[in-house]
């Protein structure tokens, strides 16, 4: 087999990264170790910045999303007994959308095998080959068969656990990693959110987040030691911190649960993105705590910035974006890990915090929510940050 862009993993950044290249005539074939089924009903995080639904919107895989997305104008900051509304529009001119990433992922799978784009889904021991060369290879097991492709560069957009970041030499890498002291426990309910726009919550029993992923579903969370097990999490315990947390501010609607789960919070960046003819992105080269729900639009914008580089070289046999995508990529990837951490550490009660630990949060949370340039520079980087050309 043989294409000009061969594609490890179909979330996000593989599936757009390979409708990108497509619109600018370039060949590529997409790798998937699970399912389809499986891929567009596994539940992820929503939450799109300005630039990507735009992104979608021109790229033609946005009608959907225009239909049937969650158009936000900001957030609300609940502390002290009280809700306090951050207008993004009236502060930026930008605002987000709240639709499932599974929604995207629909889409995107919809429009590449509409394009005749190639998908190879449930493939095994997958391994690439040859990545300092001009012919890079990978291969793996499609329907009991061994194949391999071999191509001009290699999209390693296959997560956090995925063959292709181990497959670079340890020694060619610096990974820099955080681990927070709390996660959360999230659940999915069958029941209206609390407002029709987010809710981040700072409380003495720690920090809550109202979220939804429609009027009628409410994606909640709440934060528990690291070392928690979902076994200590009943549902009516749940439902008690939810209630607590809000304090009050509004009422809150409880119903069947349909996930529950405990997300890890950690931060991770991976320097550089690329080696040889392999290059990361999304997943594979950086994590953020989702505190400032990062994780999506980063992937997109790794692609986006792959996409220009890869079609650059082909056009002009220029090299210049290819060498630089890993330091591009990282400018935005760390102000998005420096993002994270502040809401971070804006909301949640450390176990090493003191008293006077707790009274700076809540001054920080009086000064974002009455300082105009505060709360300018919070919906500037909420909202999302202009990708570089």
């Amino acid at each position: 087999m043989r294409t000009q862009v061969a594609i490890v993993g179909a979330g996000p950044a593989g599936l757009m990264l390979s409708h990108l290249l497509r619109l600018e005539g370039i060949d590529s074939i997409i790798l998937e170790n699970r399912s389809r089924e499986y891929i567009e009903s596994r539940i992820r995080a929503g939450l799109i910045e300005q630039w990507a639904s735009d992104l979608l919107v021109e790229t033609g895989v946005g009608e959907r999303m225009q239909r049937e997305g969650m158009f936000h104008n900001g957030v609300y900051f609940a502390f002290a007994g009280a809700l306090h509304y951050i207008n993004f529009r009236e502060l930026v001119g930008k605002g987000i959308t709240i639709y499932g990433q599974q929604e995207v992922i629909k889409d995107l799978v919809a429009r590449r095998l509409a394009d005749g784009g190639q998908i190879l889904f449930e493939v095994a021991d997958v391994s690439v080959h040859d990545l300092g060369g001009k012919a890079p290879k990978i291969r793996f097991q499609h329907a009991g068969k061994q194949h391999e492709i071999v191509c001009d560069f290699i999209g390693g957009c296959d997560g956090f656990h995925g063959i292709c970041r181990p497959s670079i030499p340890a020694s060619a890498l610096t990974a820099y990693d955080r681990e927070y002291p709390f996660n959360w426990v999230g659940i999915l309910s069958e029941s209206p959110p609390p407002e029709h726009e987010l809710i981040y919550s700072y409380h003495d029993r720690g920090f809550a987040l109202y979220t939804m992923r429609s009027p009628t579903l409410a994606r909640l969370y709440v934060q528990c030691p690291p070392d928690d097990d979902i076994e200590n999490w009943p549902d009516t315990r749940i439902w008690q911190e939810l209630h607590a947390r809000l304090g009050g501010t509004r009422p809150l609607a409880e119903g069947t649960m349909l996930q529950k789960g405990i997300t890890t919070m950690r931060s991770f960046v991976l320097e550089p993105m690329q080696y040889g003819r392999l290059f990361l992105a999304g997943d594979s080269a950086h994590i953020q705590p989702p505190t400032g729900a990062k994780g999506m639009n980063l992937a997109l914008a790794d692609v986006l910035v792959l996409c220009r580089a890869i079609t650059k070289y082909y056009r002009s046999g220029n090299t210049d974006l290819l060498e630089r995508y890993s330091a591009t990529c990282l400018r935005r990837v760390w102000k998005a890990q420096r993002f994270s951490w502040w809401m971070t550490q804006l909301f949640h009660l450390d176990p090493n915090h003191n008293a006077f630990d707790r009274r700076r949060q809540l001054a920080e949370l009086d000064y974002v929510t009455s300082s105009q340039a505060a709360a300018r520079s919070m919906a500037e980087n909420y909202t999302g940050l202009p990708v570089e050309a």
